[in-house]
């Protein structure tokens, strides 16, 4: 699998699992996403700082 594939796959697994909270639990995506909301823009550049560290740590732990 060359990496443009990769890449593709990874996209379609994160698309699947974004999706899987609206589609079982949309009241609970709605609460989530008012609160996400009120957070102030460094708060969540934090939380994007942390995803990206997940996602790192996953990778070299692969």
């Amino acid at each position: 699998m060359d990496w443009m594939q990769s890449l593709a796959l990874a996209f379609a697994l994160l698309l699947i699992l974004e999706g899987l909270l609206p589609l079982f639990a949309p009241r609970l995506w709605k609460q989530m996403f008012a609160q996400l909301l009120q957070l102030r823009e460094g708060q969540l550049r934090f939380c994007g700082l942390l995803c990206i560290a997940a996602g790192l740590l996953v990778l070299i732990l692969l």
